[in-house]
């Protein structure tokens, strides 16, 4: 293996796809960061996860969340585009995910508050990175455009660690605690 360090980092920039250099704290960066986060964090809900149908859903997120930060790593000027895209078929196959997820879960009662089981809790933790991944894509976005399909998949993804979260706590038998207003 060859040498992990560069140096060329040291002073606080760091290189786009295509060779621009970058801020480390720029836009940009901070969208494709909490990508990595997110992707981390699934990892870790993943060592929790035996049902192979979540297992699934979830290894084609990482995969997907690889993409995603391919594309959010790449200058938008650049010559250099990433060789995949998150397109509408990816969208449409996480919506399929979250509807299995759903798949016999009781009546929503209310909001509940994050916990529960240790892989819920996990998911929930995943949920809130989504949330943070997808208001610093839509910082960058208001300043650089930023696929279409890329912004609904990330939207669709707290979605389903939402869901996944109520349904690991269901079979667990752990109960949901309600917000209590």
């Amino acid at each position: 293996m060859s040498k992990v360090y560069t140096r060329t980092g040291d002073t606080g920039t760091t290189s786009l796809v295509g060779g621009k250099r970058v801020d480390k704290a720029c836009a940009r960066l901070e969208s494709y960061g909490t990508i990595d986060e997110l992707n981390a964090q699934v990892g870790l809900l993943l060592t929790y996860i035996k049902d192979l149908t979540d297992r699934d859903c979830l290894i084609s997120i990482q995969n997907r969340l690889f993409v995603v930060g391919a594309q959010l790593a790449t200058e938008t000027e650049s010559d250099r585009q990433p060789s995949c895209t998150i397109s509408a078929e990816d969208v449409t196959a996480l919506e399929k995910c979250i509807d299995e997820a759903s798949e016999g879960l009781p009546a929503w009662r209310g909001f509940t508050l994050p916990g529960g089981c240790r892989a819920a809790a996990i998911a929930h933790v995943c949920r809130t990175v989504c949330r943070r991944a997808e208001r610093r894509i839509l910082s960058l976005h208001a300043a650089e455009p930023v696929s279409p399909q890329l912004l609904a998949y990330v939207n669709r993804l707290s979605d389903y660690f939402y869901v996944l979260a109520l349904r690991l706590n269901f079979w667990q038998g752990t109960d949901e605690i309600l917000w209590q207003k």
